[in-house]
């Protein structure tokens, strides 16, 4: 029979799980953690104590109280003091933050990416860049946790290599040895992929927040999604599972980057919008916009596009609805900006497609965190080991 946890490990993951609620909820009252952990007050009070010890957090009262009597100390997590570096590969974009405990990004960079450029390439500015955070953090008093990144493609957790980002135009590539070998002294480095991130913190502090079953959706180029089912991400098998854009929904269609033909992305991503609205000479952010602003304008042109494109995301929204039953669908990336357009359109296919007992509950929505949660997902592959652990240096 296999003996039950001993103190220290229960003590520890106590540690961890008090740690977690207030690096996601950010300052709560004792009385509050004491509720919501189903611990008791003493409990709790030994718990911040070591934690503010080991300079995780800090106690104070609280700023305002209408109560009478003594006020319950304020839990806050030590956002200027730990923290992590936040990378994010995108298509068009290469971003960097230093994003501290509780989520707070506390410094940016920022420069584009031309399309074509190579890993090594590519790496040279994002290791720049945290050459240049780093020389303004503080020398004393603070923590750095590691460093996470989010790629805009299928990536292979335990070693960073990106076997697949057809968007981006590699194959196979060894970003995270690259990343290493450029950084120097990063410490603990972590890679995964941009829509599966950006779904987790979505649905820890962002518009998911409470939906245990959400599907985030990412759009430029291509199609990604972060798909999160009872609380826990579905990775599959090796960790590529997620890769929506390349669901076969039109045998007859365009080529896909990928190899295949009739991919979602073909009738979703950003060359399908620019063609539908002829602008295939144009490319980028920029260039759906132009679309989407147009639409609105009363284009006819950009308005057919749109349309196009929004029957197409229904189509794919229905089929992902009836398969995963998810409580929440969050369109990120440039699928938001066609979502905001043709919403109507969009619900009136999935409608006509989804069962009503998996789509009668459905909520559709827009990033919270918008652009920025990649690359608070991204800190959340940084600082995962120390809200597993947090006495673990």
């Amino acid at each position: 029979m296999r003996a039950g946890p001993s103190q220290e490990e229960v003590r520890r993951h106590n540690l961890g799980t008090l740690l977690r609620y207030v690096h996601v909820h950010g300052a709560t009252s004792r009385a509050e953690l004491t509720s919501r952990l189903g611990l008791n007050r003493s409990t709790i009070g030994a718990l911040t104590a070591e934690l503010t010890t080991a300079g995780l957090v800090s106690e104070a009262a609280p700023r305002e109280t209408g109560r009478a009597g003594r006020p319950s100390l304020v839990v806050r997590p030590e956002s200027s003091r730990v923290y992590a570096y936040a990378l994010s590969i995108e298509v068009d974009r290469l971003r960097a933050a230093r994003v501290g405990l509780g989520g707070r990004i506390l410094d940016r960079r920022e420069t584009d990416r031309p399309r074509g450029m190579q890993v090594l390439d590519a790496v040279q500015p994002l290791a720049e860049f945290v050459r240049e955070m780093r020389a303004g953090v503080p020398d004393d008093d603070t923590r750095y946790v590691g460093t996470g990144v989010a790629v805009a493609g299928m990536v292979r957790r335990v070693d960073g290599m990106v076997r697949l980002a057809p968007t981006i135009g590699w194959v196979e590539e060894p970003v995270g040895a690259a990343l290493r070998a450029s950084l120097g002294d990063v410490g603990r480095l972590t890679l995964g992929n941009h829509a599966d991130v950006s779904a987790l913190v979505e649905h820890s502090r962002g518009a998911a927040a409470g939906c245990d079953n959400v599907i985030y959706l990412y759009g430029d180029v291509g199609v990604g999604a972060g798909i999160i089912a009872d609380g826990r991400r579905v990775a599959g098998h090796g960790g590529y599972g997620g890769e929506v854009g390349h669901m076969v929904v039109n045998p007859y269609g365009r080529e896909c980057s990928c190899g295949s033909r009739g991919c979602w992305e073909t009738e979703i991503g950003e060359y399908a919008l620019l063609k539908h609205a002829g602008r295939e000479s144009q490319s980028g952010r920029e260039a759906v916009l132009g679309v989407v602003e147009a639409a609105m304008r009363g284009d006819s042109q950009a308005q057919f596009a749109v349309r196009q494109v929004g029957e197409w995301l229904g189509f794919g929204v229905g089929n992902l609805v009836n398969i995963f039953n998810p409580e929440a669908v969050i369109f990120g990336g440039t699928l938001r900006d066609v979502y905001l357009v043709a919403a109507a359109q969009i619900r009136s296919r999935l409608t006509a497609i989804a069962l009503p007992a998996c789509r009668e509950h459905i909520r559709l929505r827009t990033p919270e965190l918008g652009n920025d949660a990649a690359l608070i997902g991204a800190a959340e592959l940084a600082f995962e080991h120390l809200l597993e652990d947090p006495l673990l240096s």
